[in-house]
């Protein structure tokens, strides 16, 4: 488990085969970053709320609340009225000009093409405008810029009225963000991204949308901004399956600002602008990122290089001390070992016989057989997990597969893997036979007999019938038993 006591940023990445617990590591891992909370009053979660809002984010804030009561107008008494101004001005200890404060705002943020407001020092962005009545309303291109307070709004409201449900019920305060990566997983999705927006039209006779594009705060960033305004708590960013995307691509230029020594606050802090939005970003020091990674993809060695630098590689290797003993008697509780199938040895003579030919990055994990409580169970997990991936991972090679079985030297009837070339030969000489007689009729069927003579020596794995029908040799513990080392 990681110290979060400690100041020192971390960067971890969990390797091994499939199968080895990784994902689970991460899972307990946020449980690190995880506070548990006694749920705060009415007025506390107020304070939490606005405590970091300017007047104008107090203002978007009084508006989104008034929208989510079906109100869009809104007039400056009862914005100066609503709780959020309120208790704003009574955390800034202000008492008087309330009002100016709002119309202040209110114009300092509409838009220079206004038919309604005149005010000469705008800011560059426009939030609201008033209509001929004097009520003002949202701007539709200004909700996309809103997101994050209203996702705040929200969270408050659900705060509320968890509160008001049970008042000493606990409450968890999560200081991580868990994504898993693919190939299509981008730098919008992690860093930052445009992406397109639906807004309501401004002409109030009808009811269409139009497109819009604004920049949109992926869950990297997201998590460092919450990092940035908590330095006294540790977050961390839990990446799983860090391989399977294009890591330069996702982390962009943000990839140098990672490595502790680089962090904001450390000696040699860096910064950069942000590809999208151009603002000046840093990673803060407060920030953990743990990942896993399969080594089982080959194609990953530049990845592993590329962030050998940066991350702690800390090797999972599998467990088969955790797995179970399986019995067929259900009359005894202590396992007759003539009748019971150690999973743990089966585990370990599998992985000893395919590093022996496939090589240790192709072993299996514990995970497969760590809900196998049955024979029943063993066998599902055998004819449709197991055995395929090692037959993708032998090229389907019936020889190795044989090994890694130990199917040598024993009858066709206790092999769990044929060659499917061998059950068919007799078929197949029945055919080449039959050709040949039609050949030396028909000249046209020349070559024939080269095709299937070719076709013989193909070969392919098949599962034995028995082991998927769970009868035969395969109703028994010995079969099993002879994987053991």
């Amino acid at each position: 488990m990681p110290d979060v006591s400690n100041d020192k940023p971390t960067n971890i990445i969990y390797t091994g085969v499939a199968g080895t617990g990784k994902t689970y590591r991460l899972l307990q891992i946020s449980k690190e970053y995880t506070d548990y909370l006694t749920r705060a009053n009415d007025e506390d979660l107020l304070k939490q709320l606005l405590q970091d809002l300017s007047w104008r984010d107090v203002v978007c804030l009084v508006f989104l609340d008034f929208q989510s009561q079906k109100q869009d107008l809104v007039k400056v008494p009862e914005i100066v009225n609503h709780e959020f101004f309120v208790a704003k001005a009574a955390q800034n200890a202000r008492e008087k000009n309330l009002s100016n404060t709002a119309w202040t705002v209110l114009q300092m943020h509409s838009p220079t093409s206004s038919q309604t407001v005149t005010y000469k020092n705008r800011a560059s962005q426009a939030y609201f405008d008033k209509d001929h009545s004097g009520a003002w309303y949202l701007l539709p291109d200004s909700m996309m810029l809103l997101s994050a307070l209203s996702e705040q709004l929200s969270e408050f409201q659900q705060a509320q009225y968890d509160n008001n449900a049970s008042q000493h019920a606990p409450s968890q305060q999560q200081r991580f963000s868990m994504v898993s990566f693919h190939q299509a997983y981008g730098y919008e999705e992690f860093v930052e991204g445009i992406r397109p927006m639906m807004a309501a039209s401004n002409q109030s006779n009808n009811s269409l949308s139009q497109m819009s594009y604004g920049i949109i705060d992926g869950a990297f960033l997201k998590l460092c901004q919450r990092a940035a305004n908590d330095p006294q708590q540790r977050y961390a960013m839990l990446i799983d399956e860090i391989n399977r995307a294009n890591v330069s691509r996702v982390f962009g230029e943000l990839l140098s600002l990672i490595e502790p020594d680089k962090r904001v606050g450390t000696a040699n802090a860096m910064t950069v602008n942000l590809a999208y939005s151009g603002r000046t970003f840093g990673v803060p020091a407060n920030v953990d990122i743990y990942a896993t990674m399969n080594t089982q993809d080959h194609s990953l060695a530049p990845l592993d290089m590329a962030l050998r630098r940066r991350f702690r590689f800390i090797n999972c290797p599998s467990q088969p001390e955790l797995l179970p003993i399986i019995s067929l008697s259900k009359a005894s509780k202590i396992p007759n070992a003539a009748e019971s199938i150690d999973l743990a040895k089966v585990l370990t003579g599998l992985n000893l016989r395919i590093s022996q030919t496939l090589g240790i990055e192709a072993q299996l994990g514990h995970a497969f057989l760590f809900s196998v409580h049955s024979l029943e169970q063993l066998q599902i997990v055998l004819v449709e997990q197991i055995i395929p991936q090692l037959a993708q991972a032998a090229g389907g090679q019936v020889a190795t597969l044989q090994y890694i079985f130990k199917d040598e030297q024993q009858p066709m009837q206790a092999q769990f893997i044929h060659d499917s070339q061998t059950l068919m030969n007799n078929d197949i000489s029945n055919r080449i036979a039959s050709q040949n007689t039609i050949a030396a009729q028909h000249s046209m069927f020349a070559g024939q007999q080269s095709y299937f003579a070719q076709s013989m020596h193909t070969g392919s794995y098949a599962i034995n019938t028995d082991l998927i029908a769970k009868t035969g040799e395969f109703a028994n513990t010995a079969v099993y038993q002879r994987l053991y080392p």
